[in-house]
């Protein structure tokens, strides 16, 4: 005789293997739940960060220029523009490469800058354009 824990199973009867389509539409409704509820937590996540590289990547930049001021005794004027910091002087280049604000645009230089500053920095943010608010806010070396 054999044991009830190795007797063959029987296949299930027609209609009762699988997932009925309720419990599969069920499981599609949380998944896309879910979905939205990352979408609506990250997205702004990510607009500040770029925010935050912007602001890191205008600390950088001023590092160059100090840098380049350092070795020919002036800042870049404006028609060598931010480009002169990845040129080999003496020492080098003040940067091995001029990045890109984080929404794939040239950053801004003015020299002489406004106010009494030797120079200006900044991005247009996301809308490329002057003003805003939020993430299309200008990041500037000044405020």
């Amino acid at each position: 005789m054999t044991s009830p824990s190795t007797s063959p199973r029987r296949p299930p009867a027609p209609g009762q293997a699988g997932f009925t389509l309720v419990e599969l539409l069920v499981v599609l409704a949380i998944i896309g739940l879910l979905a939205t509820i990352v979408v609506v937590n990250v997205l702004p996540a990510q607009s500040g960060a770029k925010v935050k590289k912007a602001q890191a990547d205008l600390a950088l930049i001023e590092q160059g220029l100090e840098l380049w001021r350092l070795e020919m005794g002036r800042y870049p004027d404006a028609a060598e523009g931010l480009k002169a910091l990845t040129v080999p002087g003496a020492m080098g280049p003040a940067l091995k490469r001029l990045p890109d604000d984080p929404w794939g645009r040239p950053y801004n230089y003015r020299i002489p800058g406004e106010d009494g500053r030797p120079y200006d920095l900044w991005s247009w943010g996301s809308d490329g354009e002057p003003g805003g608010e939020g993430d299309a806010a200008d990041i500037t070396n000044w405020r």
